[in-house]
């Protein structure tokens, strides 16, 4: 008899009504809502405004959605295409199925469709959500727990699994809990990149790569204890190849980045200062093409055009005119009229 060990829950799925509320959906929603707080922090500290990293995620959480169940699905074709299945059981996502190299290339492409919008350097954007995708990654593995799904081989741990469900080729024992594993890997990993960033002020999605490259260390002993079915090559879990050639793509990048573009990005949202505030003179910048040229035109074009030029017509035109040809005229005609007198007074006298 186990004296101590973690149980699983009797049900992965509770009914308010109709509603089915699934323990799988929530953790992944719950895990969304961890990094865009943490990201939305992180964003803010670097000199962006609050609510621009929500805002990306709109594009990048729904990408990533389709972009993990695609993984799963094209790289476990044989659970929905082969003989005997239902190929609309791809199309389940609450029944687990998530693979996380395809949620993050998707979510990527989304975030950068995002980030292109709002003009805003993907790279940094990605540094400032790297540590709460890896916290939403921990969250989101309790929905294995709920869905008892992707344990590892037998133990009689203490802290051993206990699987209770027959379905799908199960069987009832105790196995190591590779999804606590995995979780606490994923929190350790958010504290390892939030760390050495403000150690060493990391930029130009150097710490994102850092993040890459920590998971896919922690994701390659954990594959190996895994026990459910998996493609292979040579020997290896194909996750396991994945997360190699993965880990060394991130750090090339780390090193290439590093030579090429040292230092961090002195401005990652445009009209944006320090704190998150709307800069004034940036802002003013931006705007130099509509408003202020536009007011610009006004004022030397309607206001030193018009205005001078009127100004100029009534100075040298019309008052000049009444002055110098009006007034003289009527200062004049009082003498000649004065001098025809004198004129005639002498033929009289």
């Amino acid at each position: 008899m186990e004296l101590a060990y973690i149980p699983s829950p009797s049900h992965g799925v509770r009914y308010l009504g109709p509603i089915p509320l699934r323990g799988y959906a929530f953790c992944i929603i719950i895990g969304v809502f961890i990094a865009v707080w943490l990201g939305n922090k992180r964003w803010v500290a670097r000199g962006g405004r609050s609510g621009t990293v929500a805002d990306i995620a709109v594009w990048a959480v729904p990408f990533g959605l389709v972009g993990g169940r695609l993984y799963h699905v094209i790289t476990d074709y044989e659970l929905y295409f082969s003989e005997g299945r239902d190929w609309v059981d791809a199309f389940k996502v609450w029944e687990g199925g998530l693979g996380i190299w395809g949620a993050i290339a998707l979510g990527g492409l989304g975030a950068w469709i995002g980030a292109r919008r709002r003009g805003i350097p993907m790279p940094a954007y990605a540094d400032a959500v790297a540590p709460g995708i890896a916290l939403a990654q921990a969250m989101g593995r309790w929905g294995n727990w709920f869905n008892q799904e992707l344990y590892g081989r037998e133990t009689h741990l203490p802290w051993a699994l206990h699987i209770t469900s027959s379905e799908g080729g199960r069987v009832p024992g105790y196995y190591h809990p590779t999804f606590l594993y995995e979780s606490l890997w994923c929190i350790g990993v958010a504290v390892l990149v939030i760390w050495v960033d403000r150690r060493f002020k990391m930029g130009h999605g150097r710490a994102f790569a850092l993040y890459v490259a920590a998971y896919c260390v922690g994701r390659a002993w954990i594959e190996y204890m895994r026990v459910d079915d998996a493609h292979h090559i040579l020997g290896l879990r194909l996750n396991d190849w994945t997360a190699l050639i993965v880990f060394l793509l991130a750090v090339a990048y780390i090193v290439v980045s590093a030579r090429k573009r040292p230092g961090r990005e002195a401005v990652v949202e445009p009209g944006v200062s320090d704190g998150g505030t709307v800069d004034p003179e940036a802002a003013a910048a931006a705007n130099a093409g509509n408003g202020t040229v536009g007011k610009a035109s006004d004022e030397t074009g309607d206001g030193t055009g018009n205005k001078a030029g009127n100004t100029a017509e009534d100075q040298a035109g019309d008052k000049p005119g009444d002055q110098a040809g009006d007034k003289p005229g009527d200062l004049a005609e009082p003498d000649a009229v004065a001098a025809k007198d004198e004129a005639e007074s002498a033929k009289k006298s």
